[in-house]
């Protein structure tokens, strides 16, 4: 089950988690959002090596600018507390499973 985080938790649970994060910046009136949602929790129960963390944006507005998110829902994946990849719009499964698989390599050079 995808984490819901907030501007308290989010450092513990994100910027100082030693696993790759993938954070969907979100908001409850969005379409998009709401179609991504359960790709989301499906890719969550799976064992693909990734936290997936959902950071809701009307209620966290300072990590929204923070990490400039102008669109949802914005995806960002973290490793070791820095952003590797990021990308805008709603994504079907086995894209965002390709996002996931480069974000694991990012920074490994």
């Amino acid at each position: 089950m995808a984490l819901h985080v907030n501007s308290e938790t989010f450092e513990k649970e994100v910027l100082q988690s030693g696993e790759l994060v993938l954070v969907d910046f979100y908001a409850d009136w969005c379409g998009p959002c709401q179609m991504l949602a359960p790709i989301l929790e499906d890719i969550s129960d799976s064992d693909i090596g990734v936290k997936v963390c959902k950071v809701n944006t009307d209620n966290a507005l300072d990590l929204a600018m923070r990490y400039r998110v102008n669109s949802i829902p914005a995806l960002f994946l973290f490793k070791n507390g820095k952003v590797v990849s990021q990308t805008v719009g709603f994504h079907n499964k086995q894209q965002l499973l390709q996002f996931i698989e480069g974000g694991k390599n990012a920074g490994n050079a």
